[in-house]
């Protein structure tokens, strides 16, 4: 038997990554990570999930003060924006989070290889000019953005999502290229904060991959939050003035051009896999036309010894998802049996209100047979009102004959820890009855998942 360096090498140490790499140790598995981070936790800890929630919350804090809902309580106060404290507090948690992985690391007795990898063979990498053996490799190199062809991003003018983070100031004008959660939830930060915001979007609706109810009704929510949209449009130029940038935009059809002057453009089109310069040829690997890795069911790829997880194989690209994968995917390199139910991962967008789904849309349920669908407003329930937070609804889907839930949508406040209930309800293959007869704490906002339940019956107690 061949002798390795490590039982497991993981290649990236984002969600996916170093969850793998914990995993695969606490399994008993002599375990590395290569990581060319000055920090771990990838992406979503250093420039994407928990920075962008920290700006959020900031941010959704300076609107309810400014704009009135504070008021409303009884609370007068006439706030004063301090961008620098609020990008310090940004930075001190993900110095915090990304800190606590190297903690677990140590813990759990993964050795951290710092610096790029690239595959020798199937079994061996170079790390920063070290070559490094292992029985097991996984890749969960993650995702970058997906750049707009023929622009430069300077992270001045025009920038992506993490130079959305670091904007030393308010813009005045803020053109958010791409309708989609990551362009919905910078702009919102910057809208909020002072700016104004246009969206631009290809298609003729925001959120591709939401429920059509969902979209529409979130649409109506940012409009009347001081979002503009441009949808059906498409971004054909972006000349950087150096202090200030002009489009030209063009119907997504064709037709005549226009231009649109903004101090600041946020390019949100999409994330793309990082596989360049894994040398993937290498070990025998190739990619597909998106540029993702093919796997089977147990995560594994055609070579030999060689796994796949998170942003670099089909599927969302969610840290959770990739989260799951890397538990699973140690497990089974491990001997056990690790799944993932790849039909039930939850998507939220984390705006105010936060925007939630799990499972099929009404549209795809529809195209695989009769459905039953039950909705509830968000300004019928007793919390919502209370809190001065009525926009969205509830939307639960069934099967019309065995009344399986097939997908839930929501739109509320907390509508991303809402939606978890609804997908363990899913995983244990629940029926809009089951969630319906389950008692709710009151008064919650969760009861309105209750109340949609009833409805798909017709027999909601509070509309």
């Amino acid at each position: 038997m061949a002798e390795y360096d490590y039982d497991v090498l993981v290649i990236g140490a984002g969600p996916g990554g170093y969850v793998a790499a914990i995993r695969a140790a606490q399994l008993g598995l002599k375990t590395a990570c290569a990581e060319s981070r000055e920090t771990l936790g990838g992406t979503c800890l250093n420039v994407g999930c928990i920075p962008s929630k920290a700006m959020l919350h900031a941010s959704e804090l300076f609107d309810h003060a400014a704009n009135g809902t504070m008021a409303k309580l009884g609370i007068k106060v006439t706030p004063e924006l301090d961008l620098d404290t609020m990008h310090g507090q940004r930075r001190d948690a993900v110095k915090q989070l990304t800190g606590g992985i190297e903690f677990l690391f140590k813990k759990n007795k993964v050795t951290w290889l710092k610096g790029k990898a690239a595959f020798k063979d199937a079994h061996s990498v170079d790390v920063a000019g070290q070559t490094v053996t292992a029985k097991n490799i996984v890749i969960a190199t993650g995702s970058s953005v997906t750049p707009l062809p023929g622009v430069e991003i300077d992270q001045t003018v025009i920038v992506d999502s993490t130079g959305a983070l670091e904007l030393a100031k308010v813009p005045n004008h803020m053109v958010v290229i791409g309708g989609g959660v990551i362009g919905l939830e910078l702009g919102s930060v910057w809208r909020r904060l002072g700016a104004k915001v246009t969206c631009v979007e290809f298609l003729d609706q925001i959120l591709p991959g939401f429920d059509g109810e969902i979209r529409k009704e979130a649409n109506k929510i940012f409009k009347k939050q001081g979002i503009e949209f441009k949808l059906s449009t498409k971004v054909t130029g972006i000349v950087n003035n150096g202090d200030s940038a002009t489009l030209t935009l063009e119907p997504a059809q064709g037709g005549e051009a226009t231009t649109l002057d903004a101090d600041v453009v946020l390019v949100s089109i999409g994330r793309r896999p990082n596989t360049d310069g894994l040398n993937l040829e290498a070990a025998g690997l190739s990619t597909n036309q998106r540029g993702q890795i093919e796997i089977d069911h147990d995560f594994r790829t055609k070579a030999d010894g060689v796994w796949a997880i998170g942003d670099v194989v089909p599927g969302p690209m969610l840290a959770h998802k990739a989260e799951d994968e890397g538990i699973a995917v140690a497990e089974n390199i491990a001997g056990q049996t690790g799944i993932v139910n790849h039909d039930i991962i939850p998507s939220v967008v984390y705006t105010w209100p936060e925007i939630a789904g799990v499972g099929l849309t009404e549209e795809q349920a529809k195209e695989k047979g009769e459905v039953k669908v039950g909705k509830f407003p968000m300004m019928a329930n007793s919390r919502a009102k209370t809190n001065h937070e009525p926009d969205g609804f509830v939307k639960v889907i069934s099967d019309a004959k065995t009344d399986r839930v097939l997908g839930a949508w929501v739109i509320a406040v907390p509508g991303g820890t809402m939606i978890a209930q609804i997908a363990q309800a899913m995983e244990f293959g629940a029926t809009s009855e089951d969630i319906a007869y389950t008692c709710h704490a009151h008064p919650t906002h969760s009861e309105a998942i209750k109340e949609a339940a009833m409805a798909v019956q017709g027999k909601p107690i509070h509309i």
